[in-house]
């Protein structure tokens, strides 16, 4: 399986000159068995879509959005459903961000819906995960049970669906949140063993066959190698190395198969 990365601007850059500008530095690295999504803001999809669809060298690059609604269409102001995506060009959309759930009270039923319709129309799903520090003071088991509490509201229903699958359409990132910005990766073992673990969720309890695993949290290019020479990590989340393209470069080298 190639490893994946997963670029997320969040509300990043400020123009769309800006965005075409870091798509386009991102683009020309090198990737050698490593697949690589870029998630912009909404605002500037359609635009990094259309320079998307006129390079050369696609191999290996997608594009994602950082959010779906759980409906098609109606009366939802400022909503975007997973059909309009595709129109767009994305193949990959994350979902349960933390900072969604913080910022803007996303549920796990909430989530649960975006992702259900997300995958029936054609989507790749990233799922975040993550615990926040007062559990994880608690010790590696008491992360482990918050982290499946979660999985199994999020993904409740979910095995009927990807059971339709051949391909691997379901990614969990698993984020810390106590990682998240703040400079204190997680322990690259600790991310292991939740990486384990939670593959064995999906797979016994959840009946999830097909998924991967990727980790997110203050990843860098120094970083990178720790997490992904495990074999159970396939990837990461990156957030704010993945605004400078230097540094992602750095990321996507250091994961290159």
């Amino acid at each position: 399986m190639q490893k994946l990365l997963v670029a997320n601007w969040k509300e990043n850059p400020r123009t769309e000159a800006g965005a075409l500008k870091l798509f386009k530095e991102t683009a020309a690295a090198k990737r050698k068995n490593v697949d690589v999504v870029i998630c912009p803001p909404f605002l500037y999809l359609e635009e990094i879509a259309t320079a998307f669809r006129k390079m050369k060298a696609r191999n290996e690059l997608a594009l994602g959005a950082q959010d779906v609604f759980w409906e098609e269409r109606g009366a939802f102001t400022s909503e975007v459903g997973p059909k309009m995506l595709r129109s767009l060009g994305a193949r990959y959309v994350i979902i349960g961000h933390s900072e969604r759930r913080r910022d803007f009270k996303e549920t796990d039923a909430m989530v649960n819906k975006k992702i259900k319709l997300a995958l029936k129309d054609g989507l790749h799903v990233i799922l975040c995960v993550g615990e926040p520090l007062v559990v994880r003071k608690r010790g590696i088991a008491a992360a482990q049970h918050f982290i499946k509490n979660q999985l199994k509201k999020d993904l409740a229903g979910i095995s009927k669906i990807t059971a339709r699958d051949r391909g691997i359409r379901l990614a969990v990132a698993y984020e810390p949140i106590w990682a998240i910005g703040s400079g204190k990766n997680d322990n690259p073992e600790d991310a292991a063993a939740m990486a384990d673990f939670i593959k064995k969720l999906l797979k016994v309890e959840l009946k999830i066959q097909n998924s991967r695993f990727l980790y997110g949290g203050s990843v860098h290019g120094k970083n990178i190698r720790d997490y992904v020479q495990y074999k159970s990590i396939d990837g990461a989340l990156v957030g704010g190395a993945s605004l400078k393209a230097g540094e992602f470069k750095k990321i996507i080298n250091q994961t290159n198969g």
